[in-house]
């Protein structure tokens, strides 16, 4: 009995020995033996026979470890697949990307119906017009602006020193929009008749100052323009109590930029008056703050209105007489800073230049 004891002990501890070897011969620590006393006297009995099967009696040799054997499972279709083993994921070939399979999708691209790429175009395009048709009321806007407050100021010869500002000021808005950065080679804009508007320029302040007057009056100031023969006309309409009197300007000009062109005129051209079919005269004037009334100078004149046409008559089919311009005085350059089909800003020689198209409605006051 005691010798049962005894072998059934020494099999165990030799197991339990060669799995604690078996432990640390796989981790990365050094690995160590314990150290085992021989016991010669266990190996004739039968016990011993029996635990030896369970174990490898040697355990010193490496036989004992055996190469993991994959474990190979059945599905229930037949097909064979090791435990623990994980499909290699599926690799879409690089030039067949995924593509929309919503047939309703891809219709509602196309057509644009929906919340679509072509919806938000529509949306971003309506949203531009939107924008545009702002900015234009706001030019339309200082442009008619412009107009009015110039209006009734006698081309800028009475405006006062706070309207001249507020021209300046709305001047330099549309200066800052000018929707034609190259106007000289604009041809189709810039060719044609303008009505001057406004002006600063100190030579003609003596004609604006003699049309301030109640006898005589300043009809127009226009210019015409011409890029294909690159000529130039100031025109200059006077208005008397018989006649009107119109006189000319023409030059020549060179294009210096495409906003800058330089100006050398070359005569003057006086036109025969045209004659008043009556005495035109105002019903009153202002003197020095007094209301005149000009209806008993009215009736004086009338008999001398018979002799004005007479005169007329006679000098009407007379050519216009043409009048040099000295060399000194007969060049210019002008800058245009805005131009559209209905306001031309030009700046030259230090002087503001504010024409309207004739025809434009502008002009209808």
């Amino acid at each position: 009995m005691a010798l049962f004891f005894t072998a059934q002990s020494s099999s165990l501890f030799l197991s339990q020995s060669l799995k604690l070897k078996t432990f640390l011969s796989q981790t990365s620590k050094p690995s160590f033996t314990l150290p085992l006393k021989p016991r010669t006297h266990l190996n004739s009995s039968p016990f011993v026979s029996l635990s030896s099967s369970r174990s490898n009696p040697t355990p010193e040799s490496d036989s004992y470890r055996e190469t993991p054997r994959p474990i190979n499972i059945t599905d229930e279709w037949g097909e064979k697949s090791e435990l623990g083993s994980e499909p290699e994921p599926t690799k879409l070939p690089d030039y067949d990307p995924p593509r929309n399979e919503d047939e309703w999708e891809e219709e509602c691209i196309e057509t644009g119906n929906g919340t679509t790429a072509a919806a938000q175009g529509g949306a971003s395009d309506a949203a531009e017009k939107e924008a545009r048709e702002g900015f234009d009321d706001r030019v339309a806007d200082l442009k008619r602006c412009l107009v009015d407050s110039v209006y009734g100021t006698e081309l800028g010869f009475r405006a006062s020193k706070e309207l001249r500002a507020e021209v300046l000021e709305l001047v330099s808005q549309l200066e800052a929009v000018n929707p034609t950065p190259a106007p000289v080679e604009a041809t189709q804009l810039l060719d044609g008749n303008w009505i001057l508007l406004y002006t600063a320029f100190s030579e003609l302040l003596p004609l604006l100052a003699a049309g301030a007057t109640p006898l005589l009056k300043v009809k127009s100031i226009s210019q015409t323009i011409d890029t294909a023969s690159q000529s130039i006309v100031n025109s200059t309409t006077l208005s008397g109590p018989f006649a009107d009197f119109s006189f000319s300007a023409s030059a020549t000009f060179e294009v210096r930029s495409p906003s800058r062109i330089q100006v050398e005129f070359k005569e003057g051209i006086l036109q025969p008056p045209e004659v008043k079919p009556a005495v035109d005269l105002p019903a009153d004037v202002e003197i020095f703050g007094q209301r005149i009334s000009l209806l008993p100078v009215q009736q004086s004149l009338n008999p001398l209105q018979e002799l004005a046409a007479n005169i007329s008559r006679t000098i009407s089919g007379q050519p216009p007489l043409k009048i040099p311009i000295p060399g000194n005085r007969s060049s210019s350059w002008l800058l245009t800073t805005y131009l559209d089909e209905d306001i031309w800003i030009s700046r030259g020689d230090g002087a503001l230049f504010v024409l309207a198209r004739q025809g434009s409605p502008l002009l209808e006051q």
